[in-house]
C-alpha cells in the first residue's frame, strides 16, 4: 500500500470525529442550552422569551500561574561535561556527568517545558471559556470573583506579567472599570451604557492581596492600579418606561407614584474584615465601607442589591465542601489570619443584616468564590414561627439560619438571602461560568434573581480536541506531500523508450 493511501485512509477515519469534537468544543454553550434565566413574574414569564435587563456573567478563581510554578532547566551537567572534555579527560567523571545529564537535567528540562506549555494552554482554555459563553449568552456585565492571579507572594515584575496575560490573553477585549465610575455618586440607567458589556468588575481575593494577616498597602495599591478598587459601588435605575411596561394600570393610575426601582452593584473586599489583621487601618477602611453602604445609607424599598465579594459567609460544616476554618501566623509573624474558608459568624451576620435592611424589605443576592467546588445556600432569619418567643424576638432578630438552596426541606423563615459561591472557572473544575439574572417584578413590586451555570468540561477535553485537530492537519498535509512525491517519481504513461539496434 502506498504511503499516501495509508495516510489518507487514517485522515478519512479521523475526520468525522475531529469535526464533531471541534464543533462541540467551540459551540458547547449552544449545545448545552446555556442561557441567562428569563425574567419571570409572580407565576409566569413577564413576556415569552424576555431577557432580564441585568445579566451578570460571573467567573471565579482563574488563578493565573507564572514563574513561581516553573523550575528553569539549568543544564549543569552539560557545563561539567564541557569542562571535563576541555581539561584533563577523566573518563569516570565524564560518565558521572553523562549519567547526571540524563537522570537529572533532561527530566527537569522536560518538566520545565511541559509546565510552560501547560500555562500557555491554560490561558487559552480560560480565554475559550470566557469568549464562548460571552458570545452566546450576551451578558450586560462581567465579574471575576477574586483570585485573578495565583499567588499574593509574587514580586512586582511577575505581578505585571500575569496582569498583562489577564487582560491581553485570557480576558482579551475586556477593560478595567474606570475610576470615574467608581468615584461617581450617581445612578446610571440600566442598559444605557453599552460599554459595561466590555468592562470587567474585578474582586480582590486572597491570591491577589492576601488574607488579613499578610494583606498590606503595597499589594492593595498594585491590585487597584491593575484591576480597580477593592471597595466600590455603582447603581443602576430602570428605564421608567420599562419599569411600568407590565405594571397593573389601576395601580399606576390611582396609587401614589413610587421611586424608580434601583439595583446597586456592591464590590466588597472581604479579605480583611476579620481580625487579627496585619494593618488595622486597611481593615478599618473595609469595615467603614461595609457600614456606610450596608447600614448607614437609607434605601428605598425598590432598591435591590447584588453583593460581590470573595470569601463565603459563615455556615456550619456539611453544607458546602469547605467547612469553617481559620489558621493564624505565629506570634513572631504578627499572629494575623493566615488562611480562612469562611467569614466569621459576626461579620457574616453584619453583612446579611445590611443587605436586607432593618425592616427586611430589600431584596439581595450575594455572589462569591474561594470554595472552588461551588455552593448555593439560603440564609433566612429566625422568627416566631421557628419557636422564638415574643419576649426573645428582639434579642434573636440577628440570628440567621442557613441551608443548602436546593434542600428538599422548605426554606425556613419569612425572609432570606440567596448566596451563590460560584464554582471555579479553572479546568480542573470544568471551566464553569455563572449566569445571574436580575429583574424588576411589577406584580410583586420587588427585585428578583435567578442563577444558572454553564460548564465547558475539564481542560483535558480542550487539549484532546486540539491535539486531534493538529494530528488531522498533519495527516492531510502528509498525505498530500506523499501523493505529490509518488506522482513525481512514477513513470509517465505513454512514454516509450526506443533503443537503436546495431548490426
Amino acid at each position: 500500500m502506498r504511503l499516501s493511501v495509508f495516510l489518507l485512509r487514517i485522515f478519512q477515519i479521523l475526520l468525522p470525529l475531529a469535526i464533531l469534537a471541534t464543533t462541540y468544543l467551540y459551540l458547547y454553550p449552544v449545545f448545552q442550552g446555556c442561557a441567562f434565566p428569563e425574567a419571570k413574574g409572580a407565576e409566569t414569564a413577564v413576556s415569552r422569551g424576555e431577557q432580564a435587563p441585568f445579566r451578570l456573567l460571573a467567573l471565579a478563581d482563574p488563578q493565573l500561574e507564572g514563574d513561581t510554578s516553573i523550575h528553569d532547566a539549568r543544564w549543569g551537567s552539560l557545563e561539567r561535561i564541557q569542562r571535563t572534555l576541555e581539561g584533563n579527560l577523566d573518563f569516570e567523571q565524564l560518565c558521572r556527568d553523562v549519567q547526571s545529564l540524563f537522570q537529572e537535567d533532561v527530566p527537569q528540562a522536560f518538566r520545565s517545558y511541559r509546565k510552560r506549555l501547560d500555562l500557555w494552554g491554560n490561558d487559552l482554555y480560560l480565554a475559550h471559556v470566557f469568549r464562548s459563553v460571552k458570545w452566546w449568552t450576551d451578558p450586560t456585565h462581567v465579574v471575576v470573583l477574586g483570585d485573578l492571579l495565583g499567588s499574593q507572594w509574587i514580586g512586582d515584575e511577575e505581578f505585571w506579567r500575569r496582569t498583562e496575560r489577564f487582560w491581553d490573553v485570557v480576558y482579551r477585549g475586556g477593560s478595567k472599570v474606570e475610576e470615574s465610575i467608581m468615584d461617581a455618586d450617581t445612578t446610571e440607567v440600566l442598559g444605557a451604557d453599552k460599554r459595561w458589556r466590555e468592562r470587567i468588575v474585578a474582586v480582590a481575593g486572597n491570591h491577589d492581596v492576601g488574607y488579613a494577616g499578610d494583606l498590606d498597602d503595597h499589594r492593595v495599591k498594585r491590585f487597584e492600579e491593575a484591576f480597580g478598587r477593592v471597595n466600590w459601588e455603582v447603581r443602576f435605575r430602570l428605564d421608567e418606561a420599562k419599569a411600568n411596561q407590565n405594571a397593573n394600570l389601576d395601580y399606576v393610575a390611582f396609587e401614589t407614584p413610587t421611586p424608580t426601582p434601583e439595583l446597586r452593584l456592591t464590590v466588597l473586599n472581604s479579605m480583611n474584615l476579620d481580625e487579627p489583621a496585619k494593618h488595622a487601618e486597611l481593615r478599618q477602611a473595609s469595615l467603614d465601607f461595609l457600614d456606610r453602604k450596608l447600614h448607614q445609607e437609607r434605601l428605598t424599598e425598590d432598591t435591590g442589591t447584588v453583593l460581590l465579594t470573595h470569601i463565603p459567609l459563615f455556615k456550619e460544616s456539611g453544607i458546602c465542601v469547605d467547612g469553617p476554618f481559620f489558621d493564624h501566623f505565629e506570634g513572631h509573624h504578627g499572629g494575623g489570619i493566615k488562611e480562612q474558608n469562611h467569614l466569621s459568624h459576626d461579620v457574616s451576620t453584619s453583612i446579611l443584616n445590611g443587605v436586607v435592611g432593618p425592616e427586611r424589605r430589600h431584596k439581595a443576592i450575594i455572589l462569591n468564590g474561594h470554595d472552588h467546588e461551588g455552593c448555593q445556600t439560603y440564609h433566612s432569619r429566625a422568627n416566631k414561627t421557628l419557636g422564638i418567643s415574643e419576649q426573645d424576638e428582639h434579642t434573636s432578630q440577628e440570628h440567621w439560619q442557613v441551608q443548602n438552596y436546593y434542600s428538599p426541606e422548605p426554606h425556613t423563615g419569612g425572609f432570606g438571602v440567596r448566596e451563590i459561591t460560584v464554582r471555579s472557572t479553572m479546568g480542573e473544575f470544568g471551566g464553569n461560568a455563572g449566569l445571574l439574572s436580575a429583574w424588576w417584578d411589577n406584580d410583586t413590586r420587588e427585585w428578583k434573581f435567578d442563577y444558572e451555570s454553564c460548564i465547558c468540561g475539564v481542560q483535558h477535553i480542550w487539549w484532546a480536541v486540539h491535539v486531534l485537530d493538529i494530528v488531522e492537519i498533519a495527516l492531510g498535509i502528509g498525505a498530500l506531500m506523499a501523493f505529490l512525491s509518488e506522482d513525481i517519481s512514477r513513470p509517465r504513461a505513454g512514454r516509450v523508450t526506443i533503443t537503436k539496434k546495431t548490426a
